[in-house]
């Protein structure tokens, strides 16, 4: 088997790359940089520009799955600029994906991909103190983050018309270590600063980097297709997420709660993603077989922050 990864230096990339090599797997990975382009056995790298339509379409020999992960961080002001470059980021490079398959598909050696499995957001949802929202929900929430998902899994579902089969990851907040959102809520713990955000209450979906990782290599290797929640099966409040990783790091919640009015004036729009409540369900991934190796938020922690 090989497989072709787009992001695979992000952080779930990483994940799935030294998970791909301790089952042998083959990685080709698309890079926008070519000084990150490797040439090894397990591990070729290969350079695409998607702005300006560039891709080595030596990137596809001998691939069965595709695994698209390429975007560029919510995390940063919502400019009208970034704001493009998030969607472009995501949109653009899988359809130059596409236009490269599809001119592929009537040549003399045609591409063997079969499967592409594409990173998603659980900001699909609506934000809702009460609702627990499944695969089935119909429709976008509203707002930037709405908007960014649909076209962006409007731009993988399309793939089908190539006869390639297609799985949606809608991704909640990846917990790791060194890097996402875990050691943003840490920092300001661990200097006595640390407080929950807005009411407290909003729901946070979230998943341990491990599982994060496991769960695409489940999807790639049992062939699963479809829109599944990239979430572990217990989501917590904000509160609640700040209070626990106060208690494994063995400092105190001395501040108040961060009224939300501080962070729209700081952040802007972008604090969209910390004040909104998305309570997401794993039911779906667990009926398919998958086993959770931090199904708990107290588990998860402790083995990130200890």
């Amino acid at each position: 088997m090989k497989i072709l990864i787009t992001g695979a230096t992000g952080l779930v990339g990483r994940a799935l790359v030294a998970l791909c090599h301790k089952q042998e797997i083959a990685v080709h990975y698309l890079t926008t940089s070519k000084h990150k382009i490797s040439n090894e056995p397990n591990y070729q790298g290969f350079y695409w520009n998607p702005s300006s339509g560039e891709i080595d379409e030596a990137a596809f020999q001998a691939v069965t799955t595709i695994v698209h992960l390429a975007g560029a961080s919510i995390a940063q002001r919502w400019t009208n600029n970034n704001k493009q470059r998030i969607k472009d980021s995501r949109i653009k490079s899988a359809q130059l994906m596409y236009d490269v398959l599809e001119r592929l598909r009537e040549s003399v050696n045609p591409h063997t991909v079969a499967h592409i499995i594409s990173a998603s957001a659980i900001g699909c949802y609506p934000s809702s103190p009460t609702k627990y929202y499944n695969e089935q929900y119909d429709g976008y929430a509203s707002g930037f983050l709405g908007e960014v998902v649909e076209e962006w899994e409007t731009a993988i579902t399309q793939f089908q018309q190539l006869d390639i089969q297609t799985t949606l990851v809608r991704t909640g907040v990846i917990l790791d270590k060194y890097d996402g959102a875990l050691p943003k809520i840490i920092q300001p713990i661990k200097l006595y600063a640390g407080a929950p955000i807005g009411t407290g209450e909003q729901w946070q979906s979230w998943i341990h980097i491990e599982d994060m990782a496991r769960m695409y290599m489940h999807l790639i290797i049992e062939k699963l297709t479809g829109v599944y929640n990239g979430v572990a099966p217990n989501p917590v409040t904000n509160e609640k997420l700040t209070k626990q990783a106060a208690q494994v790091l063995k400092k105190p919640l001395v501040l108040p709660k961060v009224p939300a009015f501080v962070l729209k004036a700081t952040l802007g729009a972008m604090a969209t993603i910390v004040l909104e409540s998305q309570k997401v369900d794993a039911s779906k991934i667990v009926e398919s077989g998958f086993s959770f190796n931090y199904p708990g938020l107290e588990q998860a922690l402790e083995d990130l922050l200890q």
